[in-house]
């Protein structure tokens, strides 16, 4: 569900109960860990970070590095980024079995289908990554 909300705190504020207490700890989860990426609004969802892309079709643009939507019926979890092999969301799959894992993104329902500890793990690595490859975020 796209929103119109032009920060973070307009977006989570906008939202209902329960997914806005959710989306709340989702949203501090993700500051405290990764600090370094700079939250703003993308595409009508959070996002964390930005990174630059150049397809070998000469296609480029710009991209967040995480994201965070509130859907019509789950949560969305974005780990963009990618070892060249895997996406960092994918290698989880088997750690959240609650969840719907594609290749960048973490689809559930409610925050107690998923482990908060895997989803920090997610983020690191994304962080790593982001730091490996020196992106600015």
């Amino acid at each position: 569900m796209k929103s119109s909300a032009k920060t973070p705190a307009e977006y989570i504020n906008s939202l209902k109960e329960p997914q806005k207490t959710e989306i709340k700890k989702i949203h501090t989860l993700i500051r405290k860990t990764v600090p370094n990426l700079k939250p703003h609004m993308k595409f009508g969802m959070l996002g964390y970070g930005t990174y630059h892309y150049k397809y070998a079709s000469g296609r480029e643009g710009d991209w967040m590095v995480i994201g965070l939507a509130n859907q019509k019926n789950y949560i969305s979890l974005y780990s963009c980024l990618s070892d060249g092999k895997n996406y960092i969301a994918e290698k989880h799959k088997k750690d959240l079995p609650k969840a719907n894992i594609g290749k960048s993104c973490i689809r559930f329902r409610k925050l107690e289908d998923v482990d908060l500890g895997v989803i920090k793990r997610v983020l690191l690595e994304t962080n790593a990554m982001v730091q490996k490859h020196k992106i600015q975020a």
